[in-house]
């Protein structure tokens, strides 16, 4: 039982962890991601603003705001209602799984990035 709750707690403190990271400061290492294998920073917007709402200009707002994961997805115009369609694993587990809500929309763009990344086509990872 204190492994169990000892368990939960790391992972709350994890998540908070994550939860409280500066989008801004995640963005770069996202475009990084994918321009190594011959993709674009463009391409990685297009991604956000499927999953999120948020338009070119809009994301370059929450950016220099310096807002964290948290308010990122909180201010989101509107989530896509298509992104339960996303699946499959990110750092070992099952993103149709998470039940934390604000960690499966984090783990729902580190997918459309990593999908992006490995050459996936763009209506593919639109769930087009």
């Amino acid at each position: 039982m204190i492994k169990t709750e000892r368990m939960g707690i790391k992972m709350a403190t994890r998540n908070e962890r994550v939860y409280k990271m500066e989008f801004g400061t995640v963005y770069p290492l996202l475009v990084q991601k994918v321009e190594r294998k011959g993709r674009s920073a463009v391409e990685v917007d297009i991604v956000i603003g499927w999953l999120t709402g948020y338009t070119p200009e809009e994301l370059r707002a929450q950016i220099a705001k310096g807002v964290d994961y948290e308010t990122f997805f909180a201010e989101a115009p509107a989530l896509n209602p298509d992104a339960d369609k996303i699946t499959g694993v990110v750092c070992g587990i099952r993103v149709e799984e998470i039940e934390d809500p604000l960690m499966q929309k984090v783990r729902w763009l580190d997918k459309l990035v990593d999908e992006l990344a490995k050459g996936k086509a763009m209506d593919k990872i639109l769930r087009g």
